[in-house]
């Protein structure tokens, strides 16, 4: 229980330090519903309602997904008289590129090293 507690406190602090980046992305992107409404913002700018309508949910839920999403700085909302449109931030998608990318970058060594290694025990 205490690693969940953990979790969505760390998830809800909105800092600007990479680690907490990286968290709120991951976080934003493990839910399939947050996955789809990303695809949908990748083809341009759409309101909300247009946002729920595939996702068979209420516009609350989609609030809280869009929430969610914002705060990890995945996408950006705009409200304009009574309609809220939703934009696509791919840039807030860098912070969890790139500590993927040093992951891949190290075990990838790793992997070239015990490559090299079995390769001199097979002789």
């Amino acid at each position: 229980m205490p690693t969940t507690l953990y979790s969505v406190v760390k998830f809800r602090d909105r800092s600007n330090s990479t680690d907490g980046m990286v968290t709120s992305t991951l976080t934003a992107l493990a839910d399939p519903s947050r996955r789809v409404i990303l695809d949908q913002l990748a083809r341009g700018p759409q309101s909300v309602s247009q946002l729920a309508d595939p996702l068979g949910v209420s516009l609350p839920a989609v609030l809280k997904h869009l929430t969610v999403l914002e705060d990890a700085r995945l996408v950006e909302t705009r409200k304009v008289g009574r309609v809220r449109t939703c934009q696509l931030r791919a840039a807030g998608l860098e912070p969890a590129m790139e500590w993927i990318n040093q992951r891949h970058r190290v075990w990838s060594a790793r992997l070239d090293h015990l490559d090299d290694y079995l390769k001199g025990q097979a002789t």
